[in-house]
């Protein structure tokens, strides 16, 4: 029987599930390697990465450095053939990369050289690309640089899609590639295409502040910041009542496509809020009016415009942002 190609994974968050669930069905994955236990949640309690409690359920080895150097011996004496990465979350030195045999390849949620960087998936939706897909790439010490192995495109046809929805889409495409891929580059039968330089474009990670609503900005991009910024950083505005001002989350909005209507008035501020006849809300924007189906106000549940309505009343006319 021919021995499977020895594996170790690095990765943490749920986008790496799925293709760390293809490399265990496909190939022999030796260890896990991942983030520390963190405090996550309003309860602050220490909870281990995805892909820790996954390792765990088929008893793979898991390590959890804080500095990769030092765990570079431990990696050595599992003589892997490859590493695989998705989503990671830290630089990971040459000195690393170097160890297995073929390398190290990278599950990129992009059609590199686009969209290098942390946050491929979100400035996809925020710049209205109608393309996108997947990248499996050789790995050097340069972020998102090295040489392309494979890739599969992905028609944007969905205009609603938001980044938990593609990032699935997505994790799906990487691991049905990478599965296909790594044979096909230990047998040989792959050359390495280089990136086109002239065509890199970057991501940036996501900041809180960055989710901050401008509401002299234009519907589309609004609307696009919604989407693309959920779950994190979320997308979010203020609004003062009376003396206090509190932050409220928008969850979900829509392009409202009507013309000719008093909301578009040049005369009324960006930002100002119309509550239509039927109950359904609307905010001003630089260039069109955005329509908002769900809000999250601070402390509360995401709720409908009708929940929203029922205990905020004096939102008409106010001014968000």
């Amino acid at each position: 029987m021919k021995q499977q190609p020895r594996i170790i994974f690095f990765g943490t968050p749920f986008f790496a599930l799925k293709p760390f669930e293809a490399l265990i069905k496909n190939f022999s994955v030796v260890a896990a390697v991942t983030n520390p236990d963190e405090r996550a949640g309003r309860s602050q309690a220490i909870t281990p990465p995805p892909i820790k409690v996954f390792a765990e359920k088929y008893r793979i080895a898991i390590l959890q450095p804080r500095k990769l150097p030092d765990i570079a011996d431990t990696l050595r004496n599992f003589h892997a053939d490859a590493f695989v990465v998705a989503a990671y979350g830290k630089i990971i030195p040459k000195e690393i990369l170097d160890i297995p045999r073929y390398g190290s390849l990278n599950i990129h949620p992009s059609l590199l050289p686009r969209w290098r960087g942390a946050s491929p998936v979100q400035y996809t939706l925020l710049n209205g690309d109608i393309e996108t897909g997947v990248t499996v790439m050789l790995m050097d010490e340069k972020m998102d640089h090295g040489p392309i192995l494979a890739n599969a495109k992905f028609k944007i046809q969905n205009a609603k899609l938001t980044t938990p929805e593609l990032s699935e889409i997505l994790s799906n495409m990487g691991a049905e590639l990478v599965t296909d891929t790594i044979p096909k580059w230990i047998h040989g039968e792959i050359t390495p295409t280089p990136q086109n330089e002239s065509g890199a474009t970057y991501s940036t990670i996501l900041k809180k502040e960055d989710g901050r609503i401008d509401w002299s900005k234009s519907a589309v991009d609004i609307e696009r910041r919604v989407r693309a910024f959920d779950p994190w950083p979320g997308s979010f505005t203020f609004w003062a009542i009376g003396d206090k001002k509190i932050l409220v989350k928008v969850c979900e909005s829509a392009l409202v496509h009507e013309t000719g209507s008093l909301w578009g008035d040049s005369r009324f501020q960006n930002g100002r809020v119309f509550i239509h006849d039927d109950g359904r809300m609307f905010v001003k924007t630089g260039d069109g009016i955005l329509e908002i189906l769900r809000l999250q106000p601070e402390g509360r549940k995401n709720m409908s415009i009708k929940e929203f309505l029922n205990g905020y009343k004096e939102v008409s006319g106010a001014i968000f942002g």
